[in-house]
């Protein structure tokens, strides 16, 4: 029987693993934000010297995991397992970005979770003495999102206010059984939570009830206040959605203060014009390998609760009318093993 289960959904690592290296790569419109000085490349354009926007997109996950690689001083070869996912069918973006790399690969599908999906699952694996290194990856493109979930650029179709734009970004998360820290102490992962939103430009609305639930379920499983985090993190709920996940805190009598969202810190959300601020599987992944873990390494914070969250439609459940399924998985940082 395990004892490292917390409650229904968390589980507390007995051995944390450590981060040992992190890189990312942006798009252009990225590099014109505020959390520019945190990326380890910006490209000149989008394109990324490919021919199609699904190709960028590899070749930002290539850039990014050779960054992380290169930080951990490390080479690809001695990865036990690379864990990658990304928005467009059959996940072409990963499975593409990798092959060559000879490194078992799983490839993960969580939408804009992604980058916490496949940290936990890392995370897990080490600590269950399964290997003792693994690459955590995730990537995003506007221009292939568009295509892929909406219509492409060139019908130049009107976002309406609630709306989020898509990343264009890559970031990739190096993963020790052994090392300095930042650690990976809990993973809760998150349940499915569909409130009936259908609505696919509104997905703040729909993401928001998950992210209330797996926060809440963590602090619940974990005995923890929300002032043992110094930050609480979800990714990407957008402007609207992180209000309505304060309203029903607020609902509970709790304050969460120390709460922010990576949708709404990536972009300068008066002078961008991205509505609601950014989405996509990329805009998480680089606010944690860029903003939040530059935090942690500086001090700034000692204790932080990373909560990706994606929505889990597609173009063939938007035409039938189906309501947004949504999830939401949290991974609890520390300095402290």
């Amino acid at each position: 029987m395990t004892d490292k289960k917390r409650g229904k959904q968390t589980v507390a690592l007995e051995h944390p693993p450590s981060i040992a290296g992190r890189g990312n790569v942006v798009g252009k419109k990225e590099g014109e934000g505020p959390l520019a000085a945190t990326f380890d490349t910006i490209g000149a354009d989008d394109a990324f010297g490919e021919q199609s926007w699904e190709k960028a997109e590899s070749a930002m996950q290539r850039q990014a995991l050779s960054a992380a690689l290169e930080k951990a001083g490390l080479a690809a070869a001695r990865l036990d397992y690379i864990l990658a996912g990304d928005l467009l069918n059959q996940c072409i973006g990963s499975g593409f970005a990798v092959r060559g790399q000879d490194v078992p690969f799983l490839g993960l599908y969580g939408a804009c979770s992604t980058m916490a999906e496949s940290l936990s699952l890392a995370a897990m694996l080490l600590d269950g003495g399964f290997g003792q290194w693994a690459a955590a990856m995730t990537s995003s493109h506007f221009c292939s999102a568009e295509r892929q979930y909406r219509t492409p650029l060139e019908y130049g179709g009107q976002r309406t206010p609630t709306a989020q734009w898509t990343v264009t970004g890559a970031g990739a998360v190096i993963l020790s059984s052994q090392g300095p820290g930042p650690y990976v102490t809990h993973v809760t992962a998150g349940k499915i939570v569909d409130k009936g939103i259908k609505d696919p430009a509104n997905m703040g609305a729909a993401m928001a009830p998950a992210a209330y639930d797996t926060i809440r379920t963590h602090l619940q499983d974990t005995n923890r206040k929300p002032s043992f985090y110094d930050l609480i993190v979800t990714g990407d709920l957008g402007a609207l959605g992180k209000e309505i996940v304060l309203d029903f805190f607020h609902q509970d009598g709790v304050n969460l203060k120390n709460l922010d969202d990576c949708g709404t810190m990536i972009y300068d959300l008066e002078g961008q014009d991205v509505h609601c601020g950014g989405s996509g599987c990329g805009c998480s992944a680089v606010v944690l390998t860029g903003f939040l873990l530059d935090g942690m390494a500086k001090g700034k914070w000692k204790n932080l609760l990373f909560c990706g969250t994606g929505a889990l439609l597609s173009p063939t459940s938007t035409m039938q009318g189906e309501s947004i399924p949504s999830i939401c998985h949290a991974v609890a940082l520390s300095a402290q093993p």
